[in-house]
């Protein structure tokens, strides 16, 4: 209590009130420009919602989901005939958004992904190597023959979902969860095809944690380059064929892993075996796990020191929840009919994400906190209601958190308790079973 205590006294005296303005140049406006002119959707023609205030509004469908896009257009006052009183109707947000596009959203998000993650990435590293995480989910999308054309659904034993499915897989910069990459598409396309086009992102000097179905011959040795001292770590399937060439330590092994003869045949140039180092670990109320990594060297990376690490894969897992579970209020169907219209809004809802992410990692670092400790649904609340207000006549109009001077008197809203690493919760459901028959669309 006397550490959270001195945080927030600290927070309160240093603190500087920030304007939306100061939350705009976050999303730096020579980026929206550029990013406008290199998609070729400047807006030539004076008009109401201009292109570059039209990617606010899409921002603002992430960050405002009871809202529709006229409410949002209206309550951020973006129109540039301010003296009017006159509303932007639906039709009139509708057109501007479908003439935006999806490409200036898709172009801000890995422009400014790639500086944000990276650079936070880079602030908080293990041994040297700044810590990513790389994983795949699914979001639903409205039942529209366009989307089931395009998107397609999740199959089960079950049958067919009951709304398509949109695939995404992310890497993230685990340590504050600021996204540095993103993939997404069809459903029947595999994560480890959107995965593909993520590898790339991946700095020199970096440490990437991925689930155990991420795991093949062809990648591990793509990741792992010493050149580049680029690494990876991974849970161990349990078939996984090797020989024990020299033991490390207790559970410490370096081994020798076989490539199948199957990825041989697909990639020529991959070799018969490699080498990778293994740890055999077992945490109270759970079954003993291995772990392979090419963190070979076991005087520079000790094996706690691992084992604690991979259990940070899971901040990739708690980034899916702030996103599907708090940024889309639990409402996981996200609004678009059409392939286009979902493009451009899963790319908004990203960059609102690392919008979010981005301030609230400005409140752990005044709070002399890890960004963990930050909580993210009152960081959106907070967001949220600054909105509001801004939209009531007497506040000054176009903005979001202008009020943001209220932050060191509401701090003790924002800071976290410390986890409690003893708790364990071993995964389980609960269905709640339905005596209706199920409903799909007629083919």
């Amino acid at each position: 209590m006397m550490r959270l205590a001195q945080s927030l006294a600290h927070t309160a005296n240093v603190f500087e009130p920030k304007t939306f303005c100061d939350f705009r140049k976050d999303l730096d406006p020579a980026w929206v420009l550029q990013a406008l002119e290199d998609t070729g959707t400047v807006s030539v023609r004076r008009r109401r919602l201009p292109a570059e205030e039209m990617i606010w509004v899409v921002i603002g469908m992430a960050l405002m989901r009871d809202r529709s896009i006229a409410d949002i257009a209206n309550m951020l006052a973006i129109s540039r005939d301010e003296k009017s009183a006159k509303r932007v109707s639906s039709s009139a947000a509708t057109q501007s958004r479908m003439r935006l596009g999806k490409q200036p959203l898709e172009w801000l998000f890995a422009q400014s992904a790639s500086v944000w993650a990276h650079r936070s990435a880079a602030e908080d590293r293990f041994c040297g190597l700044s810590l990513y995480g790389l994983d795949g989910t699914s979001l639903r999308v409205p039942d529209s023959p366009q989307n089931a054309e395009s998107f397609g659904y999740a199959h089960s034993v079950r049958g067919d979902s009951a709304y398509p499915m949109v695939r995404l897989v992310a890497l993230m910069a685990l340590r504050s969860h600021l996204l540095a990459g993103a993939s997404f598409g069809r459903y029947g396309d595999g994560e480890y095809t959107y995965a593909e086009d993520l590898w790339g992102e991946l700095p020199n000097n970096s440490l990437c944690i991925v689930d155990r179905n991420f795991y093949s011959a062809k990648l591990m040795l793509r990741l792992h380059n010493e050149q580049s001292n680029r690494h990876w770590l991974i849970r161990c399937k349990q078939k996984s064929a090797m020989r024990t060439l020299k033991k490390l330590g207790e559970g410490d092994y370096l081994v020798e892993l076989k490539v199948s003869s199957v990825a041989r045949k697909k990639d020529p140039t991959l070799p018969k075996t490699f080498t990778a180092r293994m740890i055999e670990y077992q945490r109270k109320g759970f079954r003993p796990q291995r772990l392979l990594t090419s963190l070979c060297d076991n005087e520079k990376y000790k094996t706690n020191a691992i084992v604690a690490l991979y259990h940070e894969r899971w901040e990739l897992e708690l980034g899916y929840a702030e996103i599907k579970t708090q940024l889309l209020d639990r409402r996981e169907s996200i609004r678009s009919k059409s392939q286009e219209g979902v493009q451009q809004e899963i790319w908004g809802m990203l960059l609102a994400y690392n919008l979010v992410r981005l301030y609230m990692q400005r409140v752990a670092r005044t709070a002399n906190l890890p960004p963990t400790r930050v909580s993210f649904i009152a960081a959106l609340h907070f967001i949220r209601e600054e909105w509001w207000l801004d939209s009531i006549p007497g506040f000054s109009p176009g903005s979001l958190p202008r009020h943001l001077q209220r932050l060191s008197e509401q701090m003790s809203r924002f800071i976290l308790p410390e986890r409690r690493s003893e708790r364990s919760f071993p995964r389980a459901v609960k269905i709640k079973m339905s005596s209706y028959p199920r409903k799909r669309r007629t083919k």
